[in-house]
């Protein structure tokens, strides 16, 4: 499988090392069948391993974190959850140069969202809802806040502003900068979120969710797991939703109004950052990033 390299400091992460690393720490899977999963994941390199599991590695410096997270938390928060979530099997350790942690995953069975089609795009908005709000009451406590070491997600969005204008400089035409910087700029103005931090997936969009049968079956990749503003989970709502299942994942969902253009913020803050990082390298979270631009866009122009 080729692999277009998406980040300077990305390591390449071969098949051979993989097996090695699995046959050495993990003998009784050495036996298996290896091989490369595609995936338009950004952090994470992935393989699966027989019928049953998946190996995933961190490819990036700053995806080193997210192991430990996962392991610790998503034994604690799956039992509470609607739909399933990666079940970390085993860790695996630095090894052969490779330089960090690594984990065996439960297979998840389903497809990716982002190329398997939804049977009713509007029961998938209320199973998605369903999610959110049960991750959202479970207790918070000790989890972990966005700050250095963790993911920036759920933070205030002012504190993303400088990035933001960066990128808009970035779009090079592909979107009317003045009506992004005008959206972004509203988002801005919504008053933050003054409530106790809740739990947050933290990069909800069609490429972490698996679709079987056409139903959502899954959520997939915590690697931005943590707890704060709420409104970073709704993101989804304008990445993958169009407008008529977006407002019927509005009504399924307990959220003020403030916390909805906290919400729309996000998805803007997020898809306009990612869109010229990934326009050549990634083209679908590209095309994720593009879609949630898009339909923000349109939703400001319906608002005048």
């Amino acid at each position: 499988m080729t692999h277009t390299k998406m980040h300077a400091d990305e390591l390449t992460i071969p098949l051979s090392l993989v097996r090695r690393l699995v046959a050495d720490q993990f003998p009784r899977w050495a036996h298996l069948p290896l091989e490369p999963v595609p995936s338009a994941g950004t952090d994470n390199a992935m393989y699966r391993l027989g019928d049953e599991m998946a190996v995933r590695l961190p490819r990036v410096p700053w995806a080193a974190g997210q192991v430990a997270r996962e392991q610790r938390w998503l034994p604690r928060l799956a039992p509470h959850l609607p739909l399933a979530v990666p079940t970390p099997l085993a860790l695996g350790r630095p090894a052969y140069g490779y330089p960090w942690h690594w984990s065996i995953y439960r297979w998840l069975p389903g497809e990716n969202a982002t190329r398997a089609p939804l049977a009713d795009p509007a029961q998938a908005a209320i199973a998605l809802a369903g999610f959110i709000t049960a991750l959202q009451g479970i207790d918070p406590t000790g989890g972990p806040r966005p700050g250095p070491g963790n993911s920036s997600r759920g933070v205030p969005l002012a504190a993303r502003d400088a990035q933001v204008r960066a990128a808009i400089a970035a779009l090079d035409g592909a979107f009317d900068a003045d009506a992004v910087t005008a959206a972004w700029e509203a988002a801005l103005r919504v008053p933050v979120w003054d409530g106790p931090p809740v739990w947050i997936h933290g990069d909800l969009q069609g490429g972490n969710l698996l679709v079987q049968d056409g139903q959502l079956c899954a959520v997939i990749d915590f690697g931005c797991l943590g707890v704060g503003d709420p409104a970073c989970d709704l993101q989804v709502a304008w990445n993958f939703f169009a407008a008529e299942a977006r407002a019927v994942f509005r009504a399924s969902l307990a959220v003020d109004e403030a916390t909805w253009a906290r919400g729309r913020g996000w998805a803007l803050s997020v898809g306009v950052i990612a869109y010229p990082y990934y326009r050549e390298s990634n083209p679908v979270l590209a095309g994720i990033a593009r879609h949630a631009i898009q339909e923000v866009l349109a939703e400001e122009r319906l608002a005048r």
